[in-house]
């Protein structure tokens, strides 16, 4: 087949606007982009990937669903976001090469779905990873921002219409902030945060130079850099390897009143740990948009925490996020097509 004659057929499978598909086809004509908007949920806002729950198929729909979606080479975005759909349609299409979750923690949802080695082996798992890094290192700076301006002092003091003694916030340009994990949300938070001035260190699995960051950390030293940081901001995915990574170790050797912000996911904080070092004065503040488990129980000490701020997972969600999804996935259409490497592929060891 000659190189210009090669064609891809994705099929949509989690809401998208008919203008998002358009742009897709516009930007790699190759495409041939199946979608029936009869057949996924409409979205209740910007990115509500998983759409409408009052939305149900019948059973005819459903079985016209599945036949679409059976029928691709490629997917955008995981069946109803869905794991155990995912793991249906891997085995019952051979011909599927690539799929491309719309989240940037994609590679939790593949391993949910419990994959043999030889789908894994078969078919490519991309993410939209670093589509959101805008967004969430806004929120880590405000995070770092909230932490040394004292943030919940000022809106206790609003609340109670009290008018204290001046007091002196502290200056970010004075401040030392480890950035754990530097992939493309940590690069984004490392640059804003030197921006301000804060010195930055990051710690890094690869030990390559990055962008804006004054001293690489190795994982094995995270505990000892810790103690010297006025600010520690998460961005790692959740696998096995970070699980907890923020524990007993870390948050027992952090200097007095540290600031904590988590964009990345829960499970790299154990939150029993945090409330610990909450209490004691170790964490002087934490900003977190992602939790252990979610929604976050209502039962949690964290929602009422006078030094806690909780964000719903939500951080990411901007307007523009269901377009520079849709550009990735040209963009990797493209690169599939072409013979190139695709962008964020998923580990499928590790599953980040």
């Amino acid at each position: 087949m000659a190189e210009n004659d090669k064609r891809l057929r994705a099929v949509v499978a989690v809401p998208l606007s008919e203008a998002h598909c358009r742009l897709i086809e516009e930007l790699e004509p190759r495409i041939e982009l199946v979608r029936d908007h009869t057949l996924t949920p409409p979205m209740r806002g910007p990115a509500d990937w998983t759409g409408d729950p009052a939305y149900v198929r019948t059973d005819e729909q459903q079985a016209a669903f599945e036949a679409m979606i059976d029928s691709a080479d490629a997917l955008f975005g995981i069946p109803d976001v869905d794991a155990a759909a995912l793991a249906r349609t891997t085995a019952a299409n051979p011909a599927l090469r690539w799929v491309m979750t719309t989240a940037a923690g994609g590679g939790s949802q593949v391993k949910e779905a419990g994959l043999e080695r030889a789908v894994l082996d078969r078919v490519v798992f991309t993410t939209s990873a670093g589509v959101h890094g805008g967004p969430l290192a806004e929120f880590a700076v405000f995070g770092v921002l909230a932490g040394a301006k004292g943030l919940p002092r000022l809106a206790a003091d609003q609340r109670d219409r009290n008018w204290p003694d001046r007091w002196e916030m502290r200056q970010v340009d004075d401040m030392t902030v480890l950035v754990v994990g530097l992939g493309g949300i940590g690069g984004e938070c490392a640059w804003r945060l030197k921006a301000l001035g804060a010195r930055v260190w990051g710690t890094t699995r690869t030990g390559d130079p990055v962008d804006a960051v004054d001293r690489l950390v190795a994982l094995d030293q995270l505990t000892d850099a810790a103690g010297h940081v006025d600010a520690i901001v998460v961005t790692l995915p959740g696998t096995e390897q970070t699980h907890h990574l923020i524990g007993d170790a870390v948050l027992g050797a952090v200097a007095e009143g540290t600031t904590l912000v988590n964009v990345g996911r829960g499970t790299v904080i154990d939150e029993r740990a945090l409330l610990a070092a909450l209490e004691d004065g170790r964490i002087g503040f934490a900003a977190l948009d992602v939790f252990e488990r979610e929604p976050l129980d209502p039962a949690s000490a964290l929602w009422s925490h006078p030094n806690v701020l909780v964000s719903p997972h939500t951080a990411a969600l901007s307007s523009k996020e269901e377009e520079r999804i849709a550009r990735r996935f040209a963009e990797n259409a493209t690169r599939l097509l072409d013979g190139e490497p695709l962008r964020a592929v998923v580990d499928t060891v590790e599953f980040y």
